[in-house]
């Protein structure tokens, strides 16, 4: 097989031989990639079909997303596939027959803004991240440069500590019961609560190494979580642990789906205001914001794989609490020059 070679500009290059021609001169293709083995496989894959093979620069956008969604099927979670493939099936019709070789900044600049008048920001930005990718793949000499939609500020409700406790009193005794425990006291996600059985059940804590994801087909199915980080160990209240400790078997009985609607009904039944299961998570990580955890501990206790991810997704969560903290210290400074003004009139 090929050896590739790193370039200055930091891809790699691997040759793969075509033909010999008549003057006895050896003629290679080339194949440019960002890591060794991407452009190693290329070139293998060119070697095995020789003569069907297609250049890369004669590919189109439909094309090289297909094929790197096949390179990196591997090591990609089934959620991250699935998107992937319904990506390509729903939002690339404006770019997607168009070959590489052609593509420039100005149809791409055209395609987003097409997308962002039918679609959220959040899901323009993904979409453009998986053509990135792929055009990084196999045209990485081009330079991508286009404006893409401003992020909006997600506008979720956050529970508080007295919606928390009138849920549970509705839920009591039930599976959904032990499911809000985990999430709002463990910050557990969906996924991961209905993976967990007794096995998982330390003295004083869980372990999580497991998670329910759908795959490409929309199918649930039990995997390991997609970063190391989520693997950990979460020590859990007393309560908590003596209502998990004498179940045998999986600890929630139910699906992901069915656990999201059975918290939604519940939810509209104590009265609430309404709220998602994963909103849950967000109470965990604004209480111990609140009550002065460092953020590498909220981090941890997550499974979050960076701060960076946390705080981008709960910045808002721990902005707001932030600003109650703020509203704190504030009053107590204003209430105490009162008093000052106060001691001070009955002294003149």
């Amino acid at each position: 097989m090929a050896k590739a070679k790193k370039l200055p500009s930091g891809s790699w290059r691997c040759l793969a031989y075509d033909y010999t021609d008549q003057n006895g001169k050896r003629h290679y293709e080339s194949f440019t990639a960002p890591t060794r083995k991407e452009a190693e496989l290329l070139a293998a894959e060119f070697s095995a079909n020789k003569g069907n093979a297609k250049r890369p620069e004669n590919m189109t956008i439909y094309e090289i997303i297909d094929k790197y969604i096949q390179l990196k099927q591997g090591v990609l979670s089934p959620t991250t596939v699935r998107t992937y493939k319904s990506a390509r099936r729903t939002h690339f019709k404006d770019l997607g027959d168009i070959s590489i070789r052609d593509i420039s900044n100005t149809s791409i600049q055209a395609w987003i803004s097409g997308l962002s008048i039918r679609l959220e920001p959040k899901t323009v930005r993904n979409t453009y991240g998986l053509l990135v990718a792929a055009l990084n793949m196999f045209r990485p000499d081009f330079r991508v440069k286009v404006q893409l939609p401003q992020k909006k500020a997600s506008q979720f409700y956050t529970p508080s500590d007295q919606d928390i406790e009138k849920l549970l009193a509705q839920i009591e005794g039930t599976d959904l019961e032990i499911a809000v425990l985990l999430a709002a006291f463990g910050t557990l996600r969906r996924g991961e609560i209905c993976a967990l059985t007794d096995q998982d059940v330390l003295k004083r804590a869980i372990r999580i190494n497991k998670s329910y994801v759908r795959d490409e087909n929309n199918n649930w199915i039990i995997k390991e979580p997609k970063n190391f980080s989520s693997n950990r160990t979460v020590e859990l209240p007393d309560f908590v642990m003596d209502k998990i400790r004498p179940i045998r078997g999986p600890l929630v009985n139910l699906h992901p789906d069915a656990l999201s609607e059975q918290f939604r009904r519940a939810v509209k039944k104590s009265g609430l205001p309404k709220f998602r299961f994963h909103d849950l998570r967000h109470y965990s990580a604004s209480i111990m914001h609140a009550i002065g955890v460092p953020d590498q501990y909220i981090m941890q206790r997550g499974g979050w794989a960076s701060d960076h991810v946390m705080k981008s997704v709960y910045r808002n969560v721990i902005d707001a609490e932030a600003a109650r903290q703020n509203k704190k210290i504030l009053d107590h400074f204003n209430n105490m020059q009162h008093e000052m003004q106060h001691k001070k009139g009955k002294v003149l």
